[in-house]
């Protein structure tokens, strides 16, 4: 048997089985990741209404960052992912929700920890990822931070209050 026919042999042996898997586990391999674990961190955003505590995950990978919080159907309320870059990224960089499932508030983070730009995203039904709004930031920005909708207007957070992660950097420091 020629080596074009058996491998065509060995995926048609394969492809009824790829159907038992679970979705997510399938879109996992699609996405190029099956199952990075991803670090989680506490971090504290200050604002007029006091500290608000969170428990995120961070997405410090390409691949991390690409999958963000696709397909999860809930997200606990103190909860959410960040976003880190190592450069500055652009005012026109922007986050989408193909594939995202539930509103998530996105605050925009500079490299002092001063958010400087909020956006509520709305879930993206459409197959086709080129059918998805995509959510500038419009501000230069070093890390993102996701979490539910309505998050950040429930607590009164805005643009100009701090996110600290007080086990790396210690608490936010008043503005000059």
């Amino acid at each position: 048997m020629d080596p074009t026919r058996r491998t065509l042999l060995k995926a048609s042996l394969l492809f009824p089985l790829a159907a038992l898997l679970p979705m997510s586990l399938l879109s996992s391999f699609a996405w190029g990741q099956a199952a990075e674990k991803m670090q989680t961190l506490a971090l504290a955003i200050h604002s007029e209404g006091g500290p608000h505590r969170l428990e995120v995950e961070v997405a410090e990978t390409v691949s991390q960052r690409q999958r963000g919080l696709m397909e999860r159907e809930h997200l606990p309320e103190d909860s959410g992912m960040l976003f880190r870059f190592e450069n500055e990224q652009s005012a026109n960089n922007a986050f989408w929700m193909y594939r995202t499932l539930i509103p998530l508030d996105i605050a925009f983070i500079d490299a002092n920890g001063r958010i400087v730009a909020i956006n509520t995203m709305q879930p993206c039904e459409s197959t086709s990822p080129s059918e998805c709004s995509s959510y500038p930031a419009g501000a230069a920005y070093h890390s993102a931070l996701e979490v539910n909708g309505g998050y950040f207007a429930e607590r009164g957070i805005k643009v100009g209050d701090c996110v600290s992660i007080p086990d790396e950097a210690g608490f936010c420091q008043p503005e000059d």
